[in-house]
């Protein structure tokens, strides 16, 4: 069985790492590049980066940052953001980064996602949804989780595989920053059905959420922000937690 992964997210906004409920109020949660520096030598496995306004405000993801903070990793590192064609993967990789996230802009212009998986790999492109479901339907939103697109989370997942991408991050919009608990049955609908690696997104509160989307929810990783950026969840514990309860976590 392959090691089930714990991911702390960077969601950056002028520079500063922050953290909201349901995709708004944001609070600050300190320096992305100290907190990078922090989850790598606490055991995380990887470590995502978001520039969470770059493709709202219709700008490139700040490369200068994305340095600084690869500087100080030793750990796989994924950065999103504001990207939109080959030449902004090319710079984001030359910046330190290992993987790209590609979110609207790969709704808006699927072949993205198969012109990133034939220039640089599929292990590359992570494809990043962000979803809500609405009238019993899971529907995926661009620009931040700002404006509805016509597509249904799982049709589109299946799509971006089929496309090349290496792996699914899913982000449950109603759960995201509320601490209730991943949305295990839309996770595990998505693991089930293809056959790259998920990673789950949106309503970690207790190492116990951690648990559900590993055996709930099937999910190969999980991704948190505020419970790791405020000093909730240590990532050691957590990990100690899992392998007590029988999942596979790597040390």
């Amino acid at each position: 069985m392959l090691a089930k992964r714990i991911i702390p997210c960077l969601d950056v906004k002028d520079g500063m790492t922050v953290k909201g409920v349901n995709f708004v109020n944001f609070r600050n949660a300190g320096d992305p590049v100290e907190l990078g520096k922090q989850y790598s030598e606490q055991g995380a496995d990887e470590l995502v980066f978001l520039d969470i306004t770059a493709s709202h405000e219709g700008r490139k993801t700040f490369a200068e940052m994305v340095t600084k903070v690869a500087a100080n990793l030793s750990i796989p590192f994924t950065v999103g953001g504001g990207i939109n064609e080959l030449s902004d993967v090319e710079r984001l990789l030359n910046a330190g980064a290992d993987k790209i996230s590609i979110n609207s802009a790969a709704i808006r212009r699927p072949d993205l996602i198969n012109e990133i998986a034939e220039n640089f790999g599929s292990q590359v492109c992570v494809v990043a949804i962000d979803a809500d479901e609405v009238d019993n339907e899971w529907i995926c939103y661009l620009n931040g989780g700002r404006i509805p697109a016509d597509k249904n989370l799982f049709a589109w997942a299946k799509e971006a595989e089929n496309r090349g991408a290496g792996e699914i991050l899913f982000t449950s919009m109603k759960h995201d920053g509320v601490k209730t608990g991943y949305a295990n049955e839309a996770l595990r609908t998505l693991s089930v059905s293809l056959g790259i690696p998920v990673i789950a997104s949106g309503g970690a509160g207790a190492r116990e959420h951690f648990r559900d989307a590993f055996v709930e929810g099937k999910s190969d990783a999980a991704l948190a922000a505020s419970v790791f950026h405020f000093g909730e969840i240590k990532i050691p514990e957590l990990k100690a937690y899992l392998e007590a309860e029988g999942i596979c976590v790597r040390n």
